[in-house]
């Protein structure tokens, strides 16, 4: 397996607020992240050529002016829109989390089908209930699926706090996704059954319970759960109930990474690998 350096840009600027937290959880999993503004790669001063992996993260990118996600995907694919599809072609790797999955499907990067990385297809939007959900969810990891950042997972607690989350397709395009195994979360109960759109467990309304996506090649990756959000045992909230029969039988919290963590140690492990 290579040594070689991973480098991950991690998107900054204009409203996006997890570009700490999304960095800290790259460098947990071995990558070497690297803050970036977003006017840096438009100006060119610094080139997407330098990285393997583009986080987009979480936050409110033009404070979701138009929906949200609209104005950061116009933007860069007006600006940079070749040098994007230039970055999945030479097979590197790209996720979107929470307001960068949104920027994701505008974009067109996903869901990817027939290899069109360019049209948008499927979408993000309000969510069902009404209100800004800021909760923690369960999540079923799809077995069947290219996708690469999630190997060896098969449940998730990860939170989530959105506005717009709700995944939208037309029945054609939902039903392609489906059968190729794109789609790659699912919203679940506490027993990791699929939450068939019973609210809290589907936060947001969701066609299928989809919390995330990926396309066909399983390089590219969006979901709307934040996973760099849970890089220490301590984030979850129930830490305390994990700690205490743990501290009883002369124990400690666990040391191996978080499942948020894994999530990235298997993009790393996948570039090494290559």
């Amino acid at each position: 397996m290579s040594t070689i350096p991973i480098d991950a840009l991690v998107l900054t600027g204009y409203g996006l607020n997890c570009d700490y937290e999304t960095a800290h959880a790259l460098s947990l999993a071995g990558a070497r992240p690297h803050r970036v503004h977003i006017n840096a790669l438009i100006d060119g001063e610094v080139s997407l050529a330098r990285f393997q992996i583009t986080v987009f993260g979480g936050g409110f990118s033009w404070g979701d002016d138009h929906g949200a996600g609209v104005v950061q995907a116009v933007r860069m694919k007006t600006k940079i829109g070749d040098q994007l599809l230039a970055f999945v072609a030479r097979g590197s790797l790209v996720m979107g989390i929470c307001n960068g999955f949104q920027v994701l499907v505008n974009l067109g990067l996903l869901p990817g089908l027939n290899g069109d990385y360019s049209r948008r297809c499927v979408a993000l939007t309000h969510n069902d209930c009404g209100n800004f959900r800021d909760d923690w969810v369960h999540l079923a990891v799809a077995a069947e699926t290219p996708c690469v950042f999630t190997r060896g997972l098969e449940r998730l607690e990860l939170p989530i706090r959105h506005g717009e989350g709700k995944f939208v397709a037309d029945r054609d395009t939902l039903s392609r996704i489906e059968a190729r195994g794109q789609v790659v979360l699912r919203y679940a109960d506490a027993s990791g059954r699929p939450a068939a759109g019973a609210f809290p467990a589907n936060p947001n309304g969701s066609l299928n319970d989809i919390a995330g996506i990926c396309d066909p090649s399983g390089r590219i990756f969006g979901l709307m759960p934040h996973p760099e959000a849970f890089h220490h045992w301590t984030n979850h909230p129930d830490w305390t109930r994990l700690r205490e029969p743990l501290r009883r039988a002369g124990k400690t919290l666990p040391a191996e990474s978080t499942p948020g963590v894994r999530i990235f140690e298997n993009a790393v492990g996948y570039l090494r690998a290559a």
